[in-house]
């Protein structure tokens, strides 16, 4: 996501979209009563109503609606932001409802009666480029690249070539020129401070490789992949691999796991942790609340019980409190485990009595 304009003073922010984790990160900062402003589609009918001959177009009009409710389904490409016109061209009536679309490369402004922290700690993480930590080398038995991972595209480092030639020194120099890739990978390794390593080679060079390796917890972090060709070709083929999605989807995780394996350990314990809707309502009235956590899924089945301005006022009001919210998807084994404790606990500053 791209802040095109921002201020926070004003809580006015003008953003593009520019992923479909965009639209996730945006259906928890998104609220009823904020003001939408966007070019969107509009059914005009054209004639009178009496007119046999009056056909309905749709037509696209800049228009500024009140946010009365917002749809995100995670298998959908589109954010439907439903409200009542405040503003537009002359001929739509005001006060009618409208719904904007929001997708990938949609415009939008956003203007709220108040920016509060976890929403500005959302847009943070949607905006900032996170240093890579994915590794990817792409190699057949001849020729090796190197590059790492950005948030947009890759930065390759090296590549190498051998010097296979004749097929009596074929596995001569295919060993040297594996024991060469290996010794890169653990220089970048080491250089980078790498979570993940993707190998990718046409055919069955990549298992070949692994084999050669001997660390194990080098191993550990290298996830195989296939791919037609090598060089930056093969690199631009990978990063686009489901293999490679579910990388950096691991990588944007570890963090909400270590939070919900911090608290599981707190309640193991049974010391500075509260799980369960009454039992977090209390401690979030105590202040006692020092991180809240709550799942997507929480919120959304609230959402759908039209019960979501409950949840959103404690979480509001754990931030008064100096508390820190994060929201955990359902998607991995920790938000499961969040889910199973009911979808929302805190770490607290000092023991409660229940």
């Amino acid at each position: 996501m791209k802040i095109l304009f921002q201020n926070f003073k004003k809580n006015k922010v003008k953003l593009k979209i520019e992923s479909l984790d965009d639209l996730w990160s945006l259906s928890y900062i998104i609220e009823k009563g904020d003001i939408i402003k966007a070019t969107t589609l509009r059914k005009i009918k054209l004639g009178k109503d009496t007119e046999r001959d009056s056909k309905i177009i749709k037509k696209p009009v800049f228009l500024s609606i009140r946010t009365e409710k917002i749809e995100f389904h995670k298998y959908s490409n589109v954010l439907r932001v439903n409200g009542l016109i405040t503003d537009g061209p002359e001929d739509i009536a005001r006060g009618s409802f409208h719904t904007i679309n929001l997708e990938e490369n949609s415009v939008f402004e956003l203007t709220k009666e108040q920016f509060h922290n976890y929403q500005i700690e959302k847009l943070k993480e949607a905006t900032q480029e996170i240093p890579s930590k994915v590794l990817i080398c792409v190699h057949d038995r001849e020729e090796a690249i190197f590059a790492l991972l950005k948030k947009y595209g890759y930065s390759v480092l090296s590549s190498v070539k051998g010097t296979v030639s004749k097929k009596s020194e074929d596995n001569i120099k295919t060993e040297d020129f594996y024991a060469s890739i290996i010794k890169m990978i653990k220089d970048y390794d080491k250089r980078y401070g790498v979570d993940n390593i993707i190998v990718a080679s046409p055919s069955f060079w990549k298992e070949y490789l692994m084999k050669k390796i001997s660390d194990d917890s080098l191993k550990k972090k290298i996830v195989l992949a296939s791919c037609s060709t090598t060089g930056e070709t093969g690199i631009n083929e990978v990063i686009k691999r489901q293999e490679v999605q579910e990388v950096l989807k691991r990588q944007k995780f570890s963090k909400e796991i270590k939070l919900v394996e911090k608290l599981l350990e707190e309640i193991s314990k049974d010391n500075l942790a509260s799980y369960g809707i009454e039992h977090v309502r209390e401690a979030v009235s105590a202040g006692a609340v020092s991180e809240l956590l709550i799942t997507d899924e929480f919120i959304h089945k609230k959402r759908q019980e039209d019960d979501f301005e409950d949840i959103d006022s404690l979480m509001k009001q754990a931030e008064k409190a100096n508390g820190s919210v994060h929201i955990i998807t359902s998607e991995h084994e920790g938000g499961n485990k969040l889910d199973g404790l009911g979808g929302i606990a805190a770490l607290l500053r000092y023991k409660l009595n229940y």
